[in-house]
């Protein structure tokens, strides 16, 4: 049996503007996910996936602007933010994480989607998109990638991994922090740290960045370089903003931009944040998503 804790709920007590109603969904016998679910349910979705090592509470500045115009889904990873964590490092994989968000999806039948993705958000979504076309109308991919281990990873992300697995305190806080230009106050600081009591509630942030396949003939690898095939035949719109001092995924931007048929012709931007660009630029990348799906919309209708 999968070891499963859950972060006690004091801990989420009196965060800095998250005060969002919380829902919850099974995802496999046991394993609850956590997610948000703001605005009109009759408004075209807007889907927001976080990454290594956040949750959710990355998305508080874009939510309220969202929730204007769409409904507005954010689910917090297994293992992250208010979700179930799973003590063993061994109980996550890869393919373990796009199932998870799979059922989720399909149990709450979304439809008719905007993705927004970054860091891991892409690592999953991009492949859930590529295996569930028909429920996405258009993607915008911030600071994320497809790796398929033929582009060597960074120094900077072989530095991390070896922080992920070797660092005695792992502080979640700090890590956010040292992807952001700006410093984190120690409100938000808490924010970052609340899902993660004590250590033993860290497995899934701690085991993620060696689930990166940086050798091409990892099983992930292949499966992502199918991807990127399926995704040079997405015609749908496909947008990128990425962060400028990203040192470790900045130029990734590039491949979606040659890559993908529906990236062209989109406003694609390079904005001054760092990897967590959320926390930065939430209310502009709010903006921006909007900006996005109006410009796409009223391009379809005139085709159509």
């Amino acid at each position: 049996m999968k070891e499963i804790i859950r972060t006690p709920e004091n801990r989420f007590e009196n965060l800095e503007d998250y005060d969002f109603q919380s829902n919850y969904i099974d995802v496999e016998e046991g394993l609850r996910l956590h997610y948000l679910d703001e605005g009109n349910e009759n408004k075209p979705t807007v889907l927001l996936l976080h990454g290594e090592p956040s949750w959710s509470y990355l998305y508080r500045k874009m939510i309220p602007i969202l929730s204007n115009r769409f409904r507005v889904i954010a689910p917090d990873l297994i293992g992250f933010g208010k979700s179930d964590k799973l003590v063993n490092q061994q109980d996550y994989s890869y393919q373990k994480h796009i199932d998870w968000i799979s059922t989720f999806v399909e149990k709450l039948d979304l439809k008719n989607m905007l993705l927004f993705c970054q860091d891991w958000g892409g690592l999953t979504g991009l492949r859930i998109i590529t295996k569930m076309n028909n429920r996405f109308d258009m993607v915008v991919a911030s600071n994320t990638t497809l790796p398929t281990g033929k582009i060597p990873m960074p120094e900077s992300f072989l530095q991390w991994r070896a922080y992920s697995q070797h660092s005695s305190g792992f502080n979640i806080g700090k890590v956010i922090d040292m992807g952001t230009v700006q410093p984190l106050s120690e409100r938000v600081y808490e924010g970052y740290n609340a899902p993660f009591p004590s250590e033993e509630y860290k497995a899934g942030a701690r085991i993620f960045p060696t689930l990166v396949p940086i050798e091409q003939d990892d099983p992930e690898s292949i499966k992502n370089l199918k991807a990127w095939e399926k995704l040079k035949s997405w015609n749908k719109p496909f947008l990128t903003i990425f962060g400028d001092e990203d040192n470790i995924m900045l130029g990734a931007e590039k491949a979606f931009q040659k890559i993908v048929p529906g990236a062209k012709g989109q406003n694609h931007k390079i904005l001054n944040a760092g990897h967590f660009i959320q926390e930065e630029k939430g209310e502009q990348l709010a903006e921006l998503i909007i900006e996005f799906y109006d410009k796409n919309t009223t391009t379809n209708n005139m085709h159509s």
